[in-house]
């Protein structure tokens, strides 16, 4: 009887032990993020140090409490669909994507771990969530509001030139849908015509450099474009052909602006990145995408270059100046 009761004691033991290792290793368990881009360490690094500031704000250390799997595509979104892949098969915690086809490429990957999504312009059109207070499934995040962004870039190129008639739009029709049919929306309305060369990758821009020439636009507006973050020579081109042709243009990043474009008018995205943190901690604290509401910008930037404005001899309007968040000169 002794001797059962000694055995039976220490089976106890043995079970209670065990559970109280389980129980240790899984508190120890460190949660990893996954991290997919379209562009390259170097172009997406103020957003992604961003969103590591705001989580090392609330308390993430990695390689401590969390660790990111960081995945890249290198400006190929053929590779999105795999990298997104290795992610899942990584059985990441949370994965934190920016661009619409990067988004994309992981919802087609899983309908579990949970997205948050960093730049898209109406993740209800893109069939990212089902509307924006209650996005339900395993996405939510942050919109830029591109279609609304691309029909005011329209209004303040009229602003800035009012003799404006022929607008250019470097777009891709695969991305840019809903903002094109806003823009054309708006023209009517400004009385302006769209010419819209179709550009998906800087391979485009020659035949949509002749496109633009040819109609005699006397304007230029890029939509945003992954891959020309990615290539600054691209970037260049464009403005270059703008300042050849001595033509008004609008870009939604102020690098074009520093690189000798005329104006541009987006939001600081960096923002979107770390308000991304704190949707990642919630998530990692137990709460769903479903519940977190797909939230808008909440700072935009005018930007305008008088020395590029001087070159194409053009003279601003007071009262747009004075709207500039920053002026180069």
């Amino acid at each position: 009887m002794k001797k059962a009761a000694v055995l039976s004691s220490l089976v106890v033991a043995v079970v209670v032990a065990v559970g109280e290792i389980a129980e240790a290793q899984q508190a120890k368990k460190i949660p990893r993020i996954g991290y997919l881009s379209t562009t390259s360490p170097i172009v997406a690094s103020p957003q992604t140090e961003a969103f590591r500031e705001a989580l090392n704000q609330l308390g993430y250390i990695d390689g401590e409490n969390i660790v990111f799997e960081w995945r890249y595509a290198e400006g190929s979104s053929e590779r999105l669909a795999e990298l997104a892949a290795e992610l899942v098969k990584l059985n990441v915690d949370v994965i934190v994507t920016g661009s619409t086809p990067a988004i994309r490429a992981v919802q087609q990957t899983t309908k579990t771990i949970p997205i948050v999504m960093t730049n898209v312009g109406d993740p209800v059109a893109e069939g990212f969530v089902a509307n924006l207070a209650r996005p339900g499934g395993n996405i939510t995040g942050f919109t830029n509001l591109s279609p609304d962004l691309s029909t005011k870039r329209l209004e303040l190129i009229k602003d800035i030139a009012p003799k404006v008639s022929r607008v250019a739009v470097f777009s891709n029709a695969a991305q840019h849908g809903p903002a094109m049919k806003n823009m054309e929306a708006a023209a009517q309305s400004l009385r302006l015509r769209l010419i819209r060369p179709e550009v998906r990758t800087p391979d485009d821009l020659e035949a949509a450099f002749k496109v633009t020439a040819r109609e005699r636009a006397d304007a230029l507006i890029t939509m945003p474009n992954p891959l020309f973050r990615l290539d600054s020579g691209a970037r260049k081109r464009i403005v270059d052909f703008t300042l050849k042709q001595r033509i008004p243009s609008m870009y939604e990043g102020n690098h074009y602006v520093v690189a000798g474009g005329l104006a541009s008018y987006g939001q600081d995205e960096r923002s979107n990145y770390r308000r991304a943190a704190n949707y990642v901690d919630k998530i990692l604290k137990g709460t769903k995408p479903a519940d977190l509401p797909v939230e808008q910008p909440m700072k935009f930037e005018f930007v305008i270059n008088l020395k590029t404005a001087k070159q194409i001899g053009l003279t601003i309007p007071p009262n747009v100046l004075a709207r500039a968040d920053r002026v180069i000169k």
